[in-house]
């Protein structure tokens, strides 16, 4: 892939080569403007990027793209072309985006743009002009438009998908392969992603399943990128004398082929703390005078075991644990130099949400201070326009003066625990320049539009759910990309402080890689089984799921024969229809014809293979002297065996002959179609060899002399005709055939040539079922057992055959949670029949939630009160069913129902006050709401599923009774699943 192609438009990015006329033409045309691109482009106060009309001239002419470029380098134009061309043509686009609030947040930008009677926004707490021609929404809402068959689907032409490598998210990733096997091929795709490695597999993958599929992908960042390492508090760059964005190759070198050189300053100070420890360790300790190692500083790459306990000072009074170096900066010092240095303002990267707390509330005791007076009425304006709707017992529940006090000082947290309006604070005041640091984990580079001067990190290890880890290249690559903001900055920092043991040689390798895959998270669940084989029946949702990204990562090949299957499913039926026949069922008629074919087809063949079996058999039992007569090959004739060939080819003998020519051969199998006759006998000399001409002419003499007095008649080694059974079945075949009321078509011939073209198709696809069989089908298979369960279960009609959805199917088709199967059993067995309100709340959120790993906390999970239990109990039961029924198939068990939100939600939903409720539960105020909301979709889901019942009134009052307070007015999080910015913060 070229430079140009890459979005690299420097000339110096690649070694000079000449290019492909298409190449030449590709690069011309990248910087041109149609007349339709320069239009949309005039509404814009800048010069597009060369990928930015590459990927636009792809959607003008009719091709999907996959648009893959490093965060702020402005890849939305292209979705944004995509809908100022479907206006232009009068045709419908969707926007679809991972969470809510950036589909509010795109909603305001189309409609700023394009007007409000153009534009829609449809999530699962608004509906705004949903039938406008352009309509943004959140994945999940157009997923389940495509499983309803939604006439808002009628006229689609575009559909950009922002955020796509949002597929890899465990929680959520599904919905976006679904959405894109599930749209119909005439619907364009325009596919937005962060840079990841694997750009060009996903766009094949792309084209398999959507047809024409572009990739366009640009490594260049809009703001260079330098990477420093802050020893004590000075900053050192990273690379000696390399400008950072010439840096891109997977193996650290510069774009023109040189390596980039590490700063020998680093280098100089890791090795003189190095000889200090090994100096240390061996000083005298004690009165004993014998020395005593130290503990070690570092462990991994990246000096991460030391990093995890950082010493402020020394320890008590006879601790001998090594004080904090030097060289570790505070983060005191960590914000004085960036402020110093011009660097500000900053996101500094703290992979726990305790540590980010922690930085704030150490800095505040510093007396640090960031902003001026206008700055500080402005930040407190913005705080109090998104905590309006808190009251002063909820602020003071939520420690709102300790967030405001840091705040209007220009620092900040910004985790999952936090408050969701407390995080939008924040990034508004980030974005205008009012927050000066802020103290993120790493959930925040997902997706959130915070860019910042300078993104710092504080370790390069962190906990992975398991043990601590260094992070990986793709992980540094993403968090440092928030760094330079495009417009403002002429150049980002990425800073990584020092700790011990750090080598400054992987730091480096870290910084240069470009390694961000991007790997499928798709799996299919029982919801989305009973959805496709409602949609589609089941042969044909198992052909969709073999086209997923997971199967194609699994065995790219399945999903190419996937993909042909379906295209020739659709013409073997236009092919059917073409061949009707106004005297008959012609089908019928063509398929007696095709079954005589393949009758007589697979006779000859298993002749074949019988009489291969005979000749191996024949060639095992021939001894030396028997003359044969050879049936093929250019050996063909008679022969005398001079070795059988026996020995070590016990399935394929290979015997050595004479023939009446006076030849030697060595023959193999190929040579004996059919088994080899054995004639006659005659005396080979005992000291016959091949190359005594005079045995040859002997032996030759003697095997003419012997064939002219045996009767050689070769009508009895022919082979015989089909078997009697295939015979008979032939004969009533052409009997059928004869009296069939199409056989005496005038034209008949013609339309046996048209059906013999869909048979033909029809093989074809037998075929490539059989490969599919054999190769690793592992999400069709695990479709296979998800259908088996449903089918035990009655969700699904009885046998592989039955497309029919039952009345508990359809109930099962509106839940979407985790365990779904569990849900709808409980509803079925009537498990939430008869609770209340808080209840219901409590119960529902055991199925839905979901600990943090981390969790330790003061109390001790339980239900509230004994007719919850109770419930739990039954609710235990039905999943232990489940469990024991998937495990019987070996699916993935699903996972058990958690109680440790049951508590917050019984009280929540009871009308308790909020201050009330945090105390008495181990939760942040941000995990609080994200589970509220959960609550509260999934007990929607519980109200659709439930049909006209008690049970309904009572899920809908859950959802009304928790739509409150601190609930109301933060509609933020996703639909119907957890906060995606948690996904790594668990």
């Amino acid at each position: 892939m070229s430079a140009e192609q890459r979005g690299d438009s420097s000339p110096s990015d690649s070694p000079a080569r000449s290019s492909s006329p298409s190449e030449a033409y590709a690069q011309f045309r990248a910087t041109q403007l149609s007349a339709s691109l320069a239009g949309f482009a005039s509404a814009y106060g800048f010069d597009f990027d060369d990928y930015q009309r590459e990927a636009c001239h792809h959607v003008e002419d009719g091709s999907g793209v996959l648009v893959a470029a490093p965060t702020g380098a402005g890849k939305t134009i292209v979705g944004e072309y995509a809908v100022y061309l479907a206006l232009q043509q009068g045709r419908k686009a969707f926007y679809t985006t991972p969470i809510k609030a950036l589909s509010n947040q795109k909603y305001a930008d189309l409609v700023r743009r394009h007007g409000a009677d153009n534009v829609g926004l449809l999530t699962g707490d608004s509906s705004i002009n949903s039938e406008a021609p352009v309509v943004v929404m959140t994945t999940e809402v157009l997923r389940n438009m495509i499983y309803a068959g939604s006439k808002t689907l009628n006229g689609l032409g575009y559909v950009v998908m922002d955020e796509v490598h949002y597929l890899a998210d465990r929680f959520r990733g599904a919905v976006w392969e679904e959405v894109i096997i599930g749209l119909a091929e005439s619907v364009q795709v325009v596919a937005l992603s962060a840079t990841v490695s694997n750009a060009e597999e996903f766009g094949d993958w792309l084209a398999e399943v959507r047809g024409d599929m572009a990739v366009v992908v640009s490594e260049r960042r809009p703001v260079p990128l330098f990477q420093h390492v802050l020893v004590g508090r000075k900053l050192h760059d990273l690379f000696q004398g390399v400008a950072p964005t010439a840096i891109t190759a997977a193996d650290g070198k510069q774009r023109g082929g040189k390596k980039a050189e590490v700063n020998p300053a680093l280098t100089r100070i890791a090795k003189d703390e190095a000889r200090a420890v090994r100096d240390d360790s061996r000083r005298p300790r004690g009165r004993s005078g014998k020395g005593k190692r130290s503990v070690s500083y570092g462990s991994g790459r990246y000096g991460g075991a030391a990093h995890r306990k950082n010493w402020d000072g020394p320890g008590e009074k006879g601790d001998r644990r090594r004080p904090r170096s030097l060289s570790v900066p505070s983060r005191y010092d960590v914000v004085d130099a960036l402020e110093r240095d011009g660097l500000l303002p900053a996101i500094v990267f703290i992979f726990s949400r305790a540590g980010c707390d922690a930085a704030v509330r150490q800095l505040l005791g510093s007396h640090l201070r960031l902003t001026d007076l206008d700055e500080q009425a402005e930040l407190i304006a913005i705080a109090e326009r998104h905590t309006a709707g808190l009251s002063r017992s909820d602020k003071r529940a939520l420690g709102y003066d300790n967030f405001i006090e840091g705040l209007i000082r220009g620092i900040a947290a910004h985790h999952a625990g936090l408050l969701p309006a407390f995080k939008e604070c924040v990034e508004e005041a980030f974005v205008k320049g009012l927050v000066k640091v802020v103290f993120a984990t790493e959930t925040l580079a997902l997706g959130i539009n915070m860019p910042a001067r300078s993104v710092v990190l504080e370790k390069l290890v962190k906990f992975n759910g398991e043990t601590h880890a260094d992070i990986t290249p793709g992980e540094y690559t993403q968090l440092t990309g928030r760094a330079g903001r495009r417009g403002i900055d002429v150049e980002g920092h990425a800073v990584v402080l020092w700790q011990p043991g750090l080598d400054p040689r992987a730091v480096a390798g870290l910084a240069s890689r470009r390694t961000y895959p991007l790997n499928s998270s798709f799996a299919p669940t029982y919801n989305m089984a009973v959805n496709l084989v409602g949609a589609v029946g089941r042969d044909r949702a198992r052909t969709l799921l073999e086209q997923s990204f997971a199967q194609y990562q699994s065995d790219r090949s399945v999903v190419g024969l996937a993909r042909k299957v379906a295209r020739n499913k659709t013409e073997i039926d236009r092919l059917f229809g073409e061949a009707a026949c106004d005297r008959g069922d012609f089908i019928e008629y063509a398929g007696m014809r095709e079954e005589i074919t393949r009758i007589e087809s697979e006779a000859a063949r298993d002749r074949k293979l019988n009489r291969q079996s005979e000749a191996i058999a024949a060639l095992q039992d021939l001894s030396r002297g028997d003359i044969i007569r050879i049936p093929s090959g250019r050996s063909t004739g008679w022969a005398v065996v001079i070795d059988p060939g026996v020995q070590g080819h016990r399935q394929a003998p290979q015997p050595q002959v004479e023939t009446e020519e006076g030849q030697v051969r060595r023959l193999g199998i190929v040579d004996f179609p059919t088994p080899p006759p054995v004639v006659g006998r005659i005396k080979v000399p005992k000291h016959y060899h091949p190359k005594d001409k005079a045995t040859v002419r002997n032996l030759r003499a003697a095997l003419e002399a012997k064939l002219h007095t045996l009767d050689l008649d070769l009508g009895r080694y022919k082979p015989s005709a089909m078997d009697p059974e295939a015979t008979a079945r032939v004969a009533v075949l052409r009997e059928r055939l004869e009296n069939h009321p199409c056989h005496n078509c005038p034209e008949r011939e013609t339309h046996a040539r048209i059906a013999a073209a869909a048979f033909r198709l029809q093989r074809e696809n037998d075929q490539a079922d059989r490969q599919m069989d054999r190769r690793t089908s592992t999400i069709a298979v695990q479709f296979d057992k998800i259908c088996q369960i449903l089918t035990a279960f009655g969700y699904l009609g009885d046998g592989a055959a039955d497309d029919r959805v039952t009345d508990a199917g359809r109930m099962l088709a509106r839940i979407y949670a985790e365990l779904d199967l569990v849900a709808a059993e409980c509803i079925r067995a009537g498990v939430f029949d008869g609770l209340t309100v808080p209840q219901l709340a409590a119960v529902l959120s055991t199925l839905i939630y979901e600990a943090r790993r981390t969790d330790h906390g003061r109390f001790r999970p339980q239900m509230p009160d004994r007719q919850s239990e109770d419930a739990m109990v039954a609710l235990r039961r039905i999943w232990r069913e489940v469990s024991f029924a998937e495990r019987d198939v070996r699916l993935e068990r699903g996972p058990e129902p958690d109680i440790g939100f049951a508590r917050a939600a019984y009280a929540w939903a009871a009308d308790r006050p909020l201050s009330a409720v945090l105390d008495d539960n181990d939760l942040t105020a941000g995990d609080f709401v994200r589970w509220v909301r959960q609550v509260i979709d999934f007990a929607g889901q519980i109200a659709d599923a439930a049909g006209p019942t008690p049970l309904r009134e009572t899920a809908r009052t859950v959802v009304t009774a928790m739509r409150r307070g601190v609930i109301d007015f933060t509609p933020d999080e996703p639909d119907g699943s957890p906060d995606p910015y948690v996904a790594d913060d668990r």
